[in-house]
């Protein structure tokens, strides 16, 4: 089991280092860094898990038949994730992980709930894929939602417009989201992570979020970014930034600002069992 532990570099008082005293009383509180790291924290992890489970289904041959190009994807999800029942017909595949016994990890992630993969597109000229999640969950939190993934041999890219419910399954915190953003893999390919550029917004308890994206890498198993910066509009008005660097293995620095203030979170990942 992966516990995600959060250590939080620059809490109170302000003046530790690394954090700035407000200028202005518009200007970024520490509970309002806190609250958007973990905004943000919670709707990367839902966005994360289906960007994960969408790698499930890129194993096959372009230029194909779409119903040749979805017996591959399931050859695959088979050969990887012997837990997940599968159910073909015609370009749709329709699988529930954990259905059967046996492995139900992928790139560090344990799946369960239910996906739908249709391959309605497949072409040199492009590629399109359509997903839809039903409680999916990797034990931390739980989606249901829907992707339409479309490929650009030319670009060497992929475009993901999303629409997605997720809850956070230890306190129920739940929110709805939309996105549309291109990602590229990683120099250590797929297999290590993407970076992504657009936008993505949800809607919470707290309020109406609006995140920008600008060269954010992810890696599967990191729980935020290990690059990149967001752009936060928060809904109480207030832009802030979020700018993430890797500190070793199993930290990742995340400065949170707005205006001439700013605070320091290290979060930290760390695999234990348990």
């Amino acid at each position: 089991m992966r516990r995600i532990l959060f250590a939080f570099a620059c809490l109170i008082p302000l003046s530790l280092t690394g954090c700035k005293k407000a200028g202005t009383q518009d200007e970024l509180t520490t509970a309002e860094a806190s609250q958007a790291l973990e905004e943000a924290k919670v709707e990367g992890e839902a966005s994360n898990l289906t960007a994960s489970s969408i790698e499930i289904s890129t194993s096959f041959t372009i230029g194909q038949a779409v119903e040749a190009a979805a017996a591959e994807i399931r050859d695959f999800v088979t050969a990887q994730l012997p837990c997940a029942k599968i159910d073909l017909s015609g370009s749709t595949l329709s699988v529930e992980y954990g259905a059967l016994s046996g492995n139900c990890t992928y790139k560090g992630l344990t799946y369960s709930g239910k996906h739908t993969i249709s391959v309605a597109k497949n072409d040199m000229g492009g590629v399109e894929v359509d997903h839809v999640w039903t409680d999916l969950s990797n034990g931390r939190v739980r989606v249901s939602g829907t992707a339409t993934v479309t490929w650009s041999a030319a670009e060497k890219s992929r475009r993901v417009i999303h629409t997605l419910d997720w809850t956070r399954i230890s306190d129920g915190m739940t929110a709805t989201g939309s996105g549309d953003r291109t990602q590229t893999v990683l120099e250590g390919g797929l297999v290590e992570g993407i970076q992504i550029d657009g936008s993505r917004s949800w809607e919470s308890a707290k309020g109406k979020w609006d995140l920008g994206i600008n060269g954010v890498q992810i890696r599967w198993v990191d729980p935020v970014p290990q690059a990149g910066t967001y752009t936060l509009a928060t809904p109480a008005g207030k832009a802030l930034t979020m700018t993430f660097s890797r500190v070793d293995d199993v930290t990742i620095k995340v400065t949170v600002g707005s205006g001439s203030k700013s605070f320091d979170f290290d979060v930290k990942s760390i695999a234990a069992d348990g």
